[in-house]
């Protein structure tokens, strides 16, 4: 894959996270995440390569554009596949919370888990805990077994988790364990993402959220050295039905990373809203600054870019 198309695939991130942010807090989630569509399928055509949806707004007949199965760019090789969600944190970015982003992950033919819509239960940490992790044990071993491989106390650590009712059990036991707690509104992207970046005070993520989602993750820990771990918890028998038909036989396997994200990867996101890790975007008279992640797993490159986007000069979105 060339390393150049990584720079193309951060414009889009950049688009499409500008043009949802012009709405941030005003309330409306869909008008958010249809900007953020139409700003990301825009760039995505004008990337010389073609690029299949393997992860996106959902089916077809849902989605009029970016959904699973389409096909983007000028049709040239070479050919890739890309998890992308234009808006991660699509309510966080309606009502003004933080870390809202955009985002997509990239790799070749088979590289990305063709992931259900369906639920999955998440472990995620940095580098220090690659191989140390278990998601088949309790939360409790496995922040003993983090703290081991950080050298420091379980009471040090501080685990990011959705807030949401189906995790009350799960809040309670960290916190009997005695470790903290940063509780998200959404965007467990983020959430993994930060456990595997300096200073974001974050070291664990766990619980249930999007499938999906989970692979973009996993495609992101990947270049950052960290561990991803999921689970399938599909909600009715419908979702079982549709994980069988996407070729997950066995609905209990625990999924690591490899199965999830494999292979030559990117990685690009773009901060809507101000976040752990990635600034949001800031609106000036003349235009607007945007803060970057782009990522390589083969290279293990690792760049924050921070932009200046004069208005003058490039179309308005």
């Amino acid at each position: 894959m060339n390393r150049n198309l990584a720079m193309e695939f951060v414009r889009v991130t950049e688009m499409a996270a500008i043009a949802s942010a012009r709405l941030m807090g005003r309330g409306d989630e869909k008008a958010a995440d249809q900007a953020a569509v139409d700003a990301m399928r825009t760039m995505l055509d004008s990337i010389d390569c073609e690029t299949t949806v393997v992860i996106g707004e959902g089916e077809r007949d849902e989605a009029p554009m970016l959904y699973i199965g389409e096909k983007i760019g000028t049709g040239r090789i070479p050919k890739l596949e890309i998890a992308l969600d234009p808006l991660e944190g699509t309510t966080i970015c309606a009502y003004g919370g933080p870390n809202s982003i955009s985002v997509m992950a990239i790799g070749e033919p088979g590289g990305l888990l063709h992931a259900p819509d369906t639920y999955m239960l998440k472990i995620a940490c940095g580098p220090e805990g690659k191989g140390k992790l278990d998601i088949r044990q309790t939360p409790t071993e496995n922040l003993k077994r983090l703290a081991d491989a950080k050298k420091c106390r379980v009471s040090d650590l501080t685990a990011i988790v959705l807030d949401r009712p189906r995790h009350k059990e799960l809040i309670d036991e960290i916190r009997l364990a005695g470790a903290r707690i940063n509780l998200i509104g959404d965007g467990d992207v983020s959430g993994a993402i930060a456990t595997a970046q300096p200073n974001t005070g974050i070291d664990i993520l766990f619980g249930i959220g999007g499938a999906p989602e989970g692979v973009i993750a996993a495609a992101a820990l990947q270049c950052l050295g960290g561990e991803f771990q999921g689970i399938l918890k599909p909600r009715n028998q419908d979702e079982i039905d549709r994980a069988k038909k996407m070729g997950v036989d066995d609905i209990t396997r625990v999924f690591k990373i490899d199965d999830l994200a494999k292979g030559n990867l990117m990685f690009c996101a773009t901060g809507v809203t101000q976040g752990n890790f990635l600034d949001g975007v800031i609106f000036k008279p003349w235009g607007c600054l945007t803060h970057s992640l782009v990522m390589r797993s083969e290279s293990g490159t690792i760049r924050h870019i921070r932009a200046e986007h004069h208005f003058d000069k490039k179309p308005r979105y």
